[in-house]
């Protein structure tokens, strides 16, 4: 394939620390820009797959994950030129703090949203939460800004200011720097979203949601300067040569989508169809069956635990599940539908409820232990994911413990800290671990 350059414009919403706003401000910038008619493209850093679907309720088109860690500089590309094609302006929101990321270099950094920024070559939008500082805010933003050569902080938006007078106190300061301030917010508890044990509820189950998404684009409309913002943006010189990050498992793919199996990567199965796959979706909480002429069904992570009396009782779900498996159609559960493909799952109140039974996982949810972090996974033999021996790149973000599994491990994985050990298993055509898959080494 020929190497083409593209050139979307683009912003990286940023903050010095986990909780600053900048989902806030991300959503509401998204939301405000397209009120003004813009093509507004989003992108999330690192593999979060909750903060997409608000991304893509806010932008009215599907948020795709950047991660530097995980996929190679040529997937990146791939992706961002693919989505931003056509969009006026790309946000791209960052994870953690600016420069926080995993212990170990990736494929093409740490995973960290300054690795992306520089990467792309996108300037930063410096969210900064203000509670209870004034000048030291600016210290802190200039602090970022010199910390590496190749990431510019292109201004900064003040979040969780107290009054007209906080403000005041904090302007100056900045002004000094040199550093653009590109409005204030102030404190509102009434455009916070709520969060459950993963983080934020998901955007479908607001009933309100739009509701709240247009005060959010009103208070940015009123306190943000959009022109200067879209004037920050910069463009990007993006080589796409490559691949989204993995090859479909089949021509015609069933995937679970539903609230119990909605954790999935858009780039995914945005790669599956522009290999020739076709995708088909069915929801097994409305007691769906995959079609039966189907090469491959995935089941995707999500809220099992939520749900477990309604999935033990879908007998058509279980039984097309049980018949595709007789006939050796392959069969894969990343996380919550690892679990579902289990015998039994455990939920919060220590009720054991029956799950498909194609693999020998006990999970439960009655002991919550958070599992999190960065995983390179080496295949152990041929599967849905790929051949044997192959290297693909993932994470793992779970409270479900494992009570036990003898099945045959599926894969070899290691963390950040590269330490190795067996997870997941496989019966027959049937495979699942808690491993979300964001991409191949061989992309």
């Amino acid at each position: 394939m020929a190497e083409v350059l593209t050139r979307p414009r683009g912003l990286v919403i940023a903050a010095p620390s986990s909780g600053s706003g900048k989902t806030t401000v991300a959503l509401g910038l998204l939301a405000a820009f397209r009120q003004r008619g813009l093509a507004v493209q989003p992108f999330k850093t690192g593999p979060d797959y909750l903060d997409t679907g608000h991304h893509g309720r806010a932008a009215g088109r599907p948020s795709f994950n950047l991660d530097t860690w995980a996929m190679p500089e040529t997937v990146v590309g791939q992706i961002v030129a693919s989505a931003g094609k056509n969009a006026d302006l790309c946000i791209a929101e960052g994870v953690m703090g600016l420069f926080d990321g995993a212990g170990d270099q990736g494929l093409s950094g740490r995973g960290s949203t300054a690795d992306l920024a520089a990467l792309l070559g996108w300037p930063v939008v410096l969210v900064l939460d203000v509670s209870g500082q004034t000048e030291t805010a600016a210290a802190l933003a200039l602090g970022c800004a010199r910390y590496r050569s190749d990431v510019r902080v292109a201004g900064v938006i003040l979040n969780q200011v107290a009054s007209e007078r906080h403000e005041a106190l904090i302007r100056p300061a900045f002004e000094s720097i040199g550093t653009p301030v590109f409005g204030a917010l102030r404190r509102a508890d009434a455009i916070r979203l709520p969060e459950r044990h993963l983080g934020l509820v998901q955007a479908d189950e607001h009933a309100d949601y739009m509701q709240r998404i247009a005060q959010l684009a009103a208070l940015v409309e009123a306190s943000l300067d959009l022109d200067a913002i879209r004037a920050a943006a910069g463009e990007a010189g993006i080589s796409t040569r490559g691949t989204w990050g993995m090859r479909p498992p089949g021509q015609r793919i069933a995937v679970a989508h539903d609230a119990a199996f909605s954790f999935t990567y858009a780039h995914l199965f945005e790669g599956w169809r522009a290999a020739g796959a076709e995708i088909v979706f069915f929801s097994p909480l409305n007691d769906e069956a995959p079609p039966g002429d189907i090469d491959a069904v995935w089941l995707p992570g999500g809220y099992p635990e939520l749900h477990a009396g309604k999935i033990t009782a879908a007998s058509r779900f279980i039984a097309g599940l049980k018949l595709l498996a007789e006939r050796s159609v392959p069969i894969h559960g990343e996380c919550g539908g690892y679990m579902v493909l289990g015998r039994g799952l455990e939920d919060a109140d220590g009720t054991r409820h029956a799950m498909v039974g194609l693999l020998p996982a006990e999970t439960s949810f009655r002991t919550r232990k958070l599992h999190l972090g960065y995983r390179r996974a080496t295949l152990r033999s041929d599967c849905l994911l790929g051949r044997k021996g192959a290297q693909i790149y993932g994470h793992e973000f779970h409270y479900a413990t494992l009570l036990s599994d003898d099945g045959e491990p599926l894969l070899e994985l290691a963390d950040a800290s590269r330490a190795r050990v067996a997870a997941g298993s496989r019966v027959g055509s049937a495979t699942g671990s808690f491993f979300h898959l964001l991409s191949a080494s061989d992309a």
